[in-house]
């Protein structure tokens, strides 16, 4: 398992929000949801996005912008105009308080339809309402706001993505939660794409220590086989070189020893194993590589300063709730054209 694979992968991928808003300006909506992760595209017209602590920047129909939460941001039709609208946790929309969820218009759509009205503004946003562990070793590194601008040589098939993501949304027809999931999923792994391969994109390092020769297939062992009882010779073996030469490759290319890599990786799958009430703490240690519940439990309390079950405790009462953390300043990146 590559990591773009992990960021999207389980129930990180499933049941994603989906919604097209139509606006008339002026209208400005600040987004309070505490999303680990959204999309915001313009099908029509044209929307400011306006990070905390950054800087305003306009979409275009078609420019694809991913959000990094759970800091507030506001979308607006100019940066200026005051805001009226609020989403808040569980994407409740109020306006001054007032519950504005009568004024959803059609399937997945809502905001205020006027026949023959072109001047208003059409937007398409996903929004990945719970964050798990695995993907958090790339979303951790994400620009606080990303954008890939619409019409580039690089971005025919996102365009194509955005134009059926358009279409599937206002459907209603069996499976459509499960077409409209995968859609989303598509169109995010294309421009993390474009944003990995961009030179200075500020990738992390195991994200590019994927592409050595020798570190690359190592990284592949763990996450195929993280259950298996790896040492630095084992793996050494694996990839036809010495112990000690791999373990000063990998940590000058990954930042950390092969070991601690592996640990962190299997207590990040053992954290989103133990979201699934239907898995034991033994059956997850034995998933990830620890020989028992009570290893796993040593191991998890020392370097989250939790147990595994007020973990899963935690987690099941607030499943969309982002981890705890030290706000950073707000970082735009937008792709080249």
């Amino acid at each position: 398992m590559d990591t773009l694979t992990g960021l999207l992968d389980g129930p990180k991928a499933r049941g994603a929000f989906l919604l097209r808003s139509i606006l008339t300006p002026p209208w400005s909506l600040r987004i309070e949801d505490g999303a680990p992760l959204s999309v915001i595209t313009v099908v029509r017209g044209e929307a400011w996005i306006v990070p905390t602590g950054g800087s305003p920047l306009l979409l275009s129909p078609g420019d694809v912008a991913i959000m990094r939460g759970p800091e507030p941001y506001v979308v607006a039709d100019t940066p200026d105009t005051p805001v009226d609208v609020v989403i808040g946790p569980g994407q409740a929309c109020s306006r001054d308080g007032v519950d504005l969820s009568g004024e959803i218009v059609g399937v997945r759509t809502w905001g205020e339809v006027t026949p023959g009205d072109e001047h208003s503004t059409v937007l398409l946003s996903g929004t990945y309402q719970a964050e798990h562990e695995i993907g958090r070793r790339l979303l951790d590194h994400l620009p606080t706001l990303l954008v890939r601008p619409a019409g580039t040589d690089a971005a025919a098939t996102e365009d194509t993505l955005v134009r059926l993501l358009t279409t599937e949304t206002t459907r209603d027809e069996p499976g459509q939660e499960l077409v409209l999931d995968r859609l989303l999923d598509l169109l995010v792994v294309g421009v993390l794409r474009s944003w990995l391969a961009t030179p200075d994109s500020g990738a992390p390092a195991w994200y590019r220590a994927q592409h050595d020769s020798v570190v690359g297939p190592v990284l592949r062992l763990m996450h195929d086989d993280p259950a298996r009882a790896w040492t630095v010779a084992a793996l050494a073996s694996e990839v036809g070189v010495s112990r000690a030469g791999l373990a000063r490759r990998f940590t000058t290319l990954v930042g950390e020893p092969p070991m601690a890599y592996l640990a962190t990786w299997r207590l990040a799958l053992a954290a989103d194993l133990l979201r699934d009430p239907g898995h034991t703490v033994a059956s997850v240690a034995r998933r990830v590589g620890y020989s028992n519940a009570f290893a796993l439990s040593a191991a998890f309390k020392r370097v989250r300063g939790l147990t595994p079950q007020e973990h899963r405790r935690l987690a099941a009462e607030a499943p969309s709730a982002t981890a705890p953390g030290t706000a950073a300043a707000a970082t735009t990146v937008v792709l080249a054209s």
